[in-house]
């Protein structure tokens, strides 16, 4: 029996109370739904490092948008405490004196690099993988924000990294800056550089996730309201005629996720936009997916009142601060999230990069389209708008 989830199911809940749930294992356990009844079961091991990214956005903009100016000292206290902050962002690639700390108000345009990795909180420099790369950029008039996807199989070139004694390289997948910087801090301070040099940015803040930090905001959130707009086959994520869960790869009948909106549990949403073999469009489409579930969370934290209400965003960042690591650049975590409070779900639009997959000795790699460099001008210049309707081809709709 397939299992299929749609708009009015209730869908699969986190395990309470038991050794092997999330809050004792760390492995993601579930209840499994089947005929007469339900199961616990253990999802498999890790989740994708991408996925973990995706949270980062959430975090930022919905934590801060019911924060008082009169509360701003206290809470900076409190979430400087809370999350770690680490130097991410590499000499060349940071905006304005990276030894100057800036309060007040904040003024855009911004730019900010989002990654996804293994790391852990209290191992930054254990991650070697980013299997996801965004680039949010809040224009001038600091109401709306843009999510420029940059494939993980871009070919570009990446720069020498002396504290690696990396040399540098004339043709690299773009994710493999990450692991030649040493990972962790290294890792993103490196694929700043590569992107400086690739789109002549300069960024005003950086973060990475782990996945802790996923799967404790969609938990705190009681999963998220999404939808979709093609049929999705899991390969990851399946059960046996008995309701249990069992690989795809071993006979398991897949998870299965059919257009239209659906209420999706934690593991659920990290299945399903982790999929691209199923799609048409494959990892043009999973970045799609990607961004809408961004939209998603922000609006499913929105509903449930953490951008009015300051005490339940407090909660909410104090818990998951540990699984994340930021670079503000100078800034104050408080003055930077009330500096983005305008910012709306609704306000959001999804960008993928011109380019298409392709094989050069056998080695499958994305090349960017000459129209990039357009892209590349918009996003410097803060003219997305104008880009976006005259390039609607690569606007995702979200």
């Amino acid at each position: 029996m397939q299992k299929e989830f749609d708009g009015n199911a209730e869908g699969s809940a986190v395990g309470q109370n038991d050794p092997d749930s999330p809050e004792t294992s760390g492995s993601g356990a579930v209840k499994a739904g089947k005929p007469g009844g339900s199961t616990k079961v253990r999802l498999p091991g890790h989740d994708p490092i991408w996925a973990r990214l995706l949270i980062v956005l959430g975090v930022a903009i919905v934590l801060i948008s019911g924060t008082a100016v009169a509360g701003v000292n206290l809470l900076n206290q409190r979430y400087t405490a809370s999350v770690n902050q680490r130097p991410l962002l590499g000499e060349n690639s940071r905006a304005g004196d990276p030894d100057e700390t800036r309060h007040g108000d904040v003024e855009g345009p911004l730019n900010f690099l989002l990654i996804g990795s293994d790391q852990r909180a209290l191992d930054p420099e254990d991650g070697q993988r980013s299997d996801s790369i965004i680039i949010l950029h809040i224009p001038a008039t600091m109401d709306r924000a843009y999510l420029l996807s940059i494939p993980r199989d871009l070919r570009v070139r990446i720069p020498q990294f002396p504290a690696t004694k990396f040399r540098g390289v004339s043709q690299e997948k773009i994710n493999g800056a990450f692991q030649y910087g040493g990972g962790g801090e290294g890792g993103v301070q490196l694929l700043s550089e590569t992107l400086h040099n690739l789109l002549g940015i300069r960024f005003d803040g950086a973060a990475i996730v782990n996945f802790d930090g996923f799967k404790t905001a969609v938990e705190l959130l009681g999963g998220v309201n999404m939808c979709i707009d093609q049929k999705v086959t899991s390969i990851h994520v399946g059960w046996d005629d008995k309701g249990n869960y069992l690989s795809p790869a071993k006979g398991g009948h897949p998870a299965v996720y059919e257009p239209g909106c659906h209420h999706l549990e934690p593991f659920q949403a990290l299945d399903l936009v982790r999929q691209r073999k199923s799609l048409h469009n494959g990892d043009y489409d999973r970045q799609k997916n990607q961004q809408r579930f961004i939209r998603a969370m922000l609006t499913q934290a929105k509903e449930q009142g953490l951008t009015t209400n300051p005490m339940a965003a407090d909660r909410f960042i104090r818990a998951i601060g540990q699984a994340l690591t930021v670079d503000t650049n100078g800034v104050s975590l408080a003055d930077l999230m009330f500096a983005l409070r305008n910012i709306r779900p609704e306000n959001l639009m999804g960008l993928q990069l011109p380019s298409e997959s392709r094989d050069i000795g056998r080695i499958s790699y994305v090349i960017a389209f000459p129209e990039a460099e357009a892209l590349y001008a918009a996003l410097r210049a803060d003219r997305l708008d104008s880009w976006a309707v005259e390039n609607p081809t690569w606007v995702n709709h979200m």
